[in-house]
């Protein structure tokens, strides 16, 4: 006789996660749907609400948590790409509590390509979008401790091929937390660490599947790093977005939600 798996409990609206300096840190969870978990790890700016178009036509086939981590109210260690990947790992141990499927996007997929390497057993798949760890062009270098809303809003722009899809409420959003200046020192200093934490050496070292999503237009993690992540990861598929750049879930939703689900059907034909 067999047993009905559990329905698994439903994730609160905020949960804290203990850092590496003991302190607790309040993350932000979307989490709707049935099926195995699918993770979704924002940028170093973004939102759980850059995930949400995805999301809807997601969460029919698989149970959809989206991860927001207060990246800019990190200190000390914590304030690294090593103390962000240390949060999500305990978010999914004690939060997630199975292997899930990692969607990240630039830092956020950083993320997940060191939790796939440090951590396989939490891992069912991964999916790359615009990740960092190999090659970033940043525009963290230039921030100044209270940037203009003009200037942010041309180096966000950058983001889009299309600048028609950048919603000026996250120019507003952003104008405001890089205003602070802890935020524009936090948000330098994890850009650089990630950038020194080079995985080329590593990579080949992934064992799940992994479905990398980029755009042809991407000027910040440009093709060549997808083409090297393709390269060194075994069990890969690469689908181009034209005419995007490096937030292919903003751009093109519904193609990246196409695309995912038949990912997580090809995950779960595999058992």
């Amino acid at each position: 006789m067999t047993t009905a798996p559990t329905k698994p409990m439903t994730i609160p609206s905020t949960v804290n996660l203990i850092a590496l300096a003991g302190v607790a840190v309040p993350a932000e969870i979307d989490d709707s749907g049935t099926g195995r978990p699918v993770v979704f790890l924002h940028g170093l700016v973004g939102l759980n609400d850059h995930w949400e178009e995805v999301v809807k036509e997601i969460k029919g086939v698989a149970r959809c948590i989206m991860l927001e981590l207060p990246l800019l109210d990190l200190t000390g260690d914590d304030c690294s790409i090593h103390g962000a990947t240390a949060l999500t790992i305990k978010f999914l141990e004690q939060h997630v509590r199975e292997p899930a499927t990692l969607v990240g996007n630039s830092f956020g997929g950083h993320v997940a390509l060191k939790i796939a390497i440090e951590r396989p057993d939490l891992v069912r798949g991964l999916v790359l979008a615009g990740a960092s760890g190999l090659i970033e062009k940043s525009m963290v270098k230039e921030v100044q401790i209270r940037p203009s809303r003009e200037w942010l809003a041309e180096k966000i722009g950058e983001l889009f091929f299309d600048r028609s899809k950048m919603d000026q409420a996250d120019v507003d959003r952003a104008h405001q937390e890089l205003s602070q200046r802890g935020h524009a020192r936090a948000m330098v200093k994890l850009s650089r660490s990630a950038r020194r934490n080079h995985l080329g050496e590593q990579i080949h070292k992934i064992q799940a599947p992994t479905l990398i999503i980029w755009g042809r237009q991407d000027i910040v993690t440009p093709p060549e790093a997808c083409h090297e992540f393709a390269a060194k990861i075994k069990d890969t598929r690469v689908v181009w977005f034209e005419k995007c750049g490096h937030a292919p879930m903003l751009e093109c939703p519904a193609d990246f939600s196409k695309v995912l689900r038949e990912f997580v059907a090809d995950l779960d034909r595999r058992g």
